[in-house]
């Protein structure tokens, strides 16, 4: 008898207390790119990838992939595996799946995942935590202008990650 493993989610920042737009507006050329590090808790084959989008100003495709990270040198590894969803304006204020090819994660290894958009204008919701309470993964910004970006340790994407075991 084959036994199928549903998927369950493994981390989960569902705090929600401002926004990190992506994409650009039309009448601004540089594109702004969102990302989120984190370390893998358990085990087991990704399964979605899933972002809290509190706007939409332009509907249109956004792009998440996920690649391997080194937090010492804050190197972001090959990509691994990415997946597109075309976002509506009637996504505002709900959460946009990622599905994804499964794909190994190993406990306690550092992933990242990244989120751009070339056509749409799309608010994430993140949350800002006090210099007491920083997060356990970082949040990054870059644009078209500063690929390499920045690291926030006291900010953190809306997000959340479902595994299925192995």
């Amino acid at each position: 008898m084959e036994t199928t493993h549903q998927p369950r989610p493994v981390i989960t920042q569902l705090q929600n207390n401002t926004t990190l737009w992506i994409g650009h507006l039309q009448t601004d050329p540089t594109d702004h790119f969102a990302g989120q590090t984190f370390s893998c808790p358990a085990s087991g084959e990704l399964h979605n990838i899933q972002v809290y989008s509190s706007a939409v100003q332009n509907p249109g495709e956004m792009v998440l992939t996920v690649h391997a990270f080194d937090t010492e040198s804050k190197n972001w590894g090959p990509q691994l595996v990415s997946s597109t969803v075309a976002v509506k304006k009637t996504d505002e204020e709900k959460w946009i799946r990622f599905n994804l090819p499964p794909m190994p994660l190993h406990k306690n290894e550092n992933y990242a995942f990244r989120l751009r958009t070339n056509d749409a204008m799309i608010a994430i919701g993140e949350a800002a935590a006090g210099t007491q309470n920083p997060f356990s993964g970082e949040e990054w910004h870059g644009d078209s202008k500063d690929q390499d970006g920045h690291y926030y340790k006291y900010f953190s994407l809306a997000f959340k990650i479902e595994m299925c075991a192995s």
